[in-house]
């Protein structure tokens, strides 16, 4: 039989583990709905810029810019990896982590040079423990990303396309679609070649809406596609963090309510447990008390 002691000890025990993984679960929450209305807002504006983009390719003008060119001869690739700097998050960060482990592979197939940068401390520390090379790292940021610290890097980015200094960048997150369904994804953000795929507004037609194709651009579209492209680039780097943000406190949300429903069970088990052993011991104390008193008489 079970020392009752030992059992109630244990149980108060995961009873404190429990309040610990409630509230953190009341954390995520309330941090999730935050940041679901921050990538909520960034997601409209990001595919309007697209849209813009895609209707300034489809006004039969002959637009290039830089940043939507691909290179003959690349050689050398950036992969950007977002991942949080805390555990206790289900599998967002190891499934972000293979996946980046296989695409760093493969682009060290493809370009004689392939850099890695990582965002988080838990994908730092994956890649230092597998003697992975980091170009840099990034660890300041949390659930609330800001846009002003995420242009600094796209800055950087767009300085060192613009040089040659890298041919290619890869950013490997957790895409967010809706609370139930987040996936690991791997997106190629320069060259922005595929802003430029897809109809746009212009060739929506519908009743009441003919014409719209002859929109004029003004000072021109090219002067437009210069401020356009490069701003496109920025915002969807940030929408990558914002929705990294937004699936991780989903991911520990969900870790933690499977945690607290997990205590709630174990404390259930334990108290019957507890309950037989306690009954045990005070049917095995009042035998004893009886054997004395019959002992006395005798």
């Amino acid at each position: 039989m079970a020392n009752a002691r030992a059992l109630d000890k244990r149980r108060k025990s995961i009873k404190n583990i429990r309040k610990i993984t409630r509230t953190m679960e009341l954390i995520a929450t309330a941090r999730f709905k935050q940041a679901m209305d921050r990538a909520s807002a960034a997601a409209a504006y990001t595919n309007r810029i697209t849209s813009l983009v895609a209707n300034l390719a489809n006004t039969g003008m002959e637009l290039s810019h830089p940043l939507l060119e691909s290179r003959d001869n690349p050689r050398t690739s950036l992969q950007l990896v977002l991942t949080s700097n805390r555990g206790l998050c289900g599998g967002y960060n190891g499934n972000v982590l293979r996946l980046a482990n296989d695409n760093h592979q493969q682009l060290a197939d493809e370009f004689p040079t392939s850099l890695l940068e990582i965002s988080g401390k838990r994908g730092v520390t994956y890649f230092e423990n597998r003697e992975t090379a980091l170009a840099e790292t990034f660890l300041q940021f949390e659930d609330k990303p800001k846009y002003e610290e995420v242009e600094q890097i796209a800055n950087r980015y767009l300085d060192a396309y613009a040089t040659g200094m890298i041919d290619r960048l890869d950013v490997c997150y957790t895409k967010f679609s809706s609370i139930a369904r987040q996936e690991a994804t791997v997106e190629t953000l320069l060259p922005l070649g595929t802003l430029i795929d897809g109809p746009g507004d212009l060739e929506q037609g519908s009743e009441g809406h003919e014409g719209q194709g002859k929109i004029e651009f003004l000072p021109s579209a090219e002067s437009i596609l210069q401020e356009v492209v490069p701003m496109s680039f920025k915002v969807k780097l940030f929408k990558c963090f914002l929705d990294a943000a937004v699936s991780e406190q989903v991911a520990r949300m969900v870790a933690m309510k499977s945690a607290t429903e997990n205590a709630d069970e174990l404390i259930r088990e334990l108290s019957m447990t507890y309950n037989r052993a306690r009954q045990g011991q005070i049917t095995g104390e009042l035998l004893e008390v009886m054997g004395g008193v019959e002992a006395l008489k005798n």
